[in-house]
């Protein structure tokens, strides 16, 4: 008879945040997966601030695994570092939203 004990080990990050790019009025998806579920204390934050759920920002998990956090129709002032806080776990990337030059 074999017995397996599993001690509860600290998650890690799967795949962090990647950088993107979108035009003014788009849509920026930042995903960070970790490698399990129960991780306390999940954050975003948008330049040293905390975001919340809302109607321009959509943040969801599935599984408590993958974490998404979704900003939309994005302005030029929303450029910045997306940051993902999951406990003691940190993933970043940089957001650039480009406006879009009107020729007459």
């Amino acid at each position: 008879l074999l017995l397996l004990c599993y001690t509860e080990e600290e998650a890690v990050i799967v795949s962090g945040l990647k950088n993107i790019d979108v035009f003014v009025g788009e849509s920026a998806t930042f995903t960070c997966e970790l490698s399990h579920p129960g991780v306390k204390n999940v954050q975003w934050w948008l330049d040293g601030s905390p975001l919340h759920n809302n109607f321009v920002t959509e943040i969801s998990e599935q599984d408590g695994i993958i974490h998404t956090l979704t900003l939309n129709d994005v302005a030029c002032h929303d450029s910045g570092t997306v940051t993902f806080r999951a406990g003691s776990l940190i993933s970043s990337a940089k957001l650039l939203v480009k406006g879009i030059l009107l020729l007459e």
